[in-house]
C-alpha cells in the first residue's frame, strides 16, 4: 500500500509540474509552475485532513484553505467549499476564478487538487455542520442540476456580498447552502434574502481609493462597481469571506466550531 501511495503521488507531482494551474480562488492568479516542494506540502496537508475527516464521522463539511496573506484585513482563510463523503473517498464541490478572466466556474475536485495550490499558509479548516444540515447538503451535492443553480459566472474577488453583477468563491457557496436549507429558494435574490433573515453578516474591509484603483486596473477579476456608493466612497467593503463564514454558520446554530490542522 506505502508503495502504490508513493507512486500515485509521483504521478500527481509530475502531472502538476507538466503544466501551470489554470484556475484559482483566494489567491491571485500567477503563471509560475508549481514545484516539487510545493506539490509535496500541499499533497501532505490532503493527506492529514484526509485521515480526520475520515475520523470525525461528518458526511459533509465547509473545508477552508488559505491562499494568501489577508491578516491585514483580519481574515484568516481566503477560500472554502463543500468537502463530502463519497464511496471513492472524499470530493469537494467549490468555485474556482479562470486565471485573467472575469469568469468563475465550478469545479468538482479530490482532497489532493484541492491543497496543491501554492498556499500561502498550509493549513486546513472546516467546520462540520449539524446533521440535519449535513443532509440537506449532502442531498444537493449529489444533484448537479441543484448544485450548480445559483452559479454565476461574472466573478470578483470583492464582488458585494448582497449584490448579484458579480459572484465570487465564497459567495456561491454561502448563496448555495441557502438553497440546500429552504426548498424555496431557487434565485440569487432569494438566497441573500434568506441569508439576510438568518443574520449572516460579511466582512467589511477597508479599502482606499489607491487600492480600489490599483485593484481594478491590474486585474481583470477584481472589480468594485457592485457596491453601493456610500459604502465604496466611505472605503467600506462587503464582501464575504471564510471567517465570516465560520463565524455565522456557529452564531446561527448551523455548524460546530472550526477545527484546524496544519
Amino acid at each position: 500500500m506505502k508503495a502504490l501511495l508513493a507512486t500515485l503521488n509521483a504521478l500527481a507531482v509530475a502531472a502538476a509540474l507538466a503544466a501551470a494551474p489554470a484556475a484559482h480562488a483566494g489567491r491571485n492568479c500567477e503563471a509560475a509552475k508549481p514545484t516539487v516542494q510545493t506539490i509535496t506540502r500541499g499533497l501532505t496537508l490532503a493527506e492529514r485532513t484526509l485521515h480526520a475527516l475520515d475520523a470525525s464521522g461528518a458526511q459533509v463539511v465547509v473545508l477552508a484553505r488559505a491562499g494568501q496573506d489577508l491578516g491585514k484585513y483580519g481574515v484568516r482563510y481566503s477560500h472554502l467549499g463543500f468537502a463530502y463523503r463519497t464511496p471513492d473517498g472524499w470530493r469537494v464541490l467549490h468555485k474556482l476564478n479562470q486565471c485573467g478572466t472575469a469568469d468563475g466556474a465550478l469545479y468538482r475536485q479530490g482532497l489532493g487538487e484541492f491543497f496543491l495550490d501554492e498556499l500561502w499558509r498550509y493549513e486546513a479548516a472546516w467546520v462540520v455542520p449539524q446533521p440535519e444540515v449535513q443532509a440537506r447538503l449532502m442531498a444537493l451535492l449529489r444533484d448537479g442540476r441543484r448544485a450548480t443553480s445559483l452559479h454565476h459566472r461574472p466573478y470578483s474577488m470583492v464582488s458585494y456580498a448582497w449584490g448579484r453583477q458579480y459572484q465570487q468563491s465564497n459567495q456561491w457557496a454561502i448563496e448555495t447552502l441557502a438553497a440546500a436549507m429552504e426548498p424555496g429558494v431557487q434565485t440569487r435574490d432569494a438566497a441573500q434574502a434568506w441569508l439576510m433573515f438568518k443574520g449572516y453578516r460579511p466582512t467589511t474591509l477597508k479599502l482606499g481609493p489607491l487600492t480600489r484603483l490599483g485593484g481594478r486596473v491590474g486585474s481583470a477579476n477584481v472589480a468594485f462597481d457592485d457596491h453601493p456608493s456610500e459604502k465604496r466612497f466611505s472605503d467600506r467593503i462587503e464582501t464575504v469571506t471564510v471567517d465570516s463564514v465560520f463565524d455565522w454558520l456557529q452564531r446561527a446554530g448551523l455548524g460546530g466550531a472550526p477545527v484546524t490542522l496544519q
